[in-house]
């Protein structure tokens, strides 16, 4: 007995009432501020320090 071939699925319609696709909107943007905060820390530190280095070769 082998393995049974894999069964292909798509999905056609998904009922979701309004109000709560909203209220999953909001609650999305929400948490979306505070994960913009951080990955913006952490590129301005990661692009201070590529500037960095890059700038002590530099002797004007």
């Amino acid at each position: 007995m082998g393995p049974e071939p894999l069964a292909k699925v798509s999905i056609v319609d998904i009922k979701i009432p309004f109000l709560s696709m909203v209220i999953l909107l909001v609650k999305l943007s929400i948490a979306a501020i505070p994960a913009f905060i951080i990955m913006s820390i952490v590129g301005s530190i990661l692009f201070a320090m590529f500037g960095t280095v890059m700038h002590t070769g530099m002797n004007f």
